[in-house]
């Protein structure tokens, strides 16, 4: 038997850097409209689904 993750956070997209450490990659925008679109891309470039978390803060996570 083999251990495997089957979820997890692949990337983190924020205009707050004081939300978001380590652990995984990290994109600090600008505005709003910065991060929507970096979530959005970031989406499908990595095979994941893109969760808001408040107005100020994506995560782009593995199911």
């Amino acid at each position: 038997m083999t251990n495997s993750l089957d979820k997890f956070i692949l990337a983190i997209i924020t205009t707050d850097e004081t939300k978001a450490a380590g652990g995984t990659a990290i994109f600090i925008c600008k505005t709003q409209e910065e991060m929507h679109f970096f979530a959005k891309n970031l989406e499908a470039i990595l095979d994941g689904i893109a969760h808001g978390i408040g107005d100020d803060l994506y995560i782009v996570v593995k199911h």
